[in-house]
């Protein structure tokens, strides 16, 4: 073997056990990414979106994030408004076949509603409702996941306003998401 064909061999080796090397390492380095189990203030809308097919940005508890309806997958709850009663109302809708909602309890103002929520620590249902119909501040809930896993939420803000004549509604919520799947929360 020529001098040439053995350092270039030694090099290919060396390079070679480096990459390996370099694969395995950064294999070895997966960074964990926690993913929060409440909020104070999220907030989601009904504003409607166009790609090739309308869709809405929902909100997913087991995410922590807003979720698009057209992702998979999708948001746990999406903001509805029902035009079809004078007045209108808003109603939370779950992105599953399942009734899904419980309302704990509707409170005078934020501080019962504050008090209300904190304090809810465990709970049993008999019945769930498909919605949560209608929504309004200081409302305290229950959601069931199609995996039935459980959040509380509590309602904190609804802003309805008009843009370009186009009614749009957000709701801000305060929530705590339960992703063992038992009946209480920390």
């Amino acid at each position: 073997m020529s001098f040439k064909k053995v350092i270039a061999m030694l090099y290919f080796k060396r390079v070679f056990t480096i990459l390996i090397l370099s694969a395995a390492f950064l294999g070895a380095c997966k960074k964990e990414i926690k993913v929060r189990t409440s909020g104070t203030s999220d907030t989601i809308d009904n504003f409607r979106y166009q790609n090739v097919t309308y869709y809405y940005y929902g909100f997913s508890f087991s995410q922590a994030k807003l979720v698009s309806t057209e992702s998979t997958p999708g948001p746990d709850i999406v903001l509805y408004r029902d035009d079809t009663n004078t007045p209108s109302r808003l109603t939370l809708q779950a992105n599953n076949r399942l009734p899904s909602f419980l309302m704990v309890e509707e409170c005078a103002n934020e501080d019962e509603a504050k008090k209300a929520f904190d304090n809810l620590k465990t709970f049993r249902f008999d019945m769930l409702y498909d919605m949560a119909d209608p929504i309004a501040p200081n409302q305290v809930w229950i959601y069931r996941s199609n995996d039935e896993k459980y959040t509380k939420f509590r309602i904190v803000e609804i802003v309805s306003k008009e843009e370009q004549g186009i009614p749009y509604d957000e709701c801000t919520f305060q929530w705590v998401h339960q992703p063992d799947g038992s009946l209480s929360f920390p």
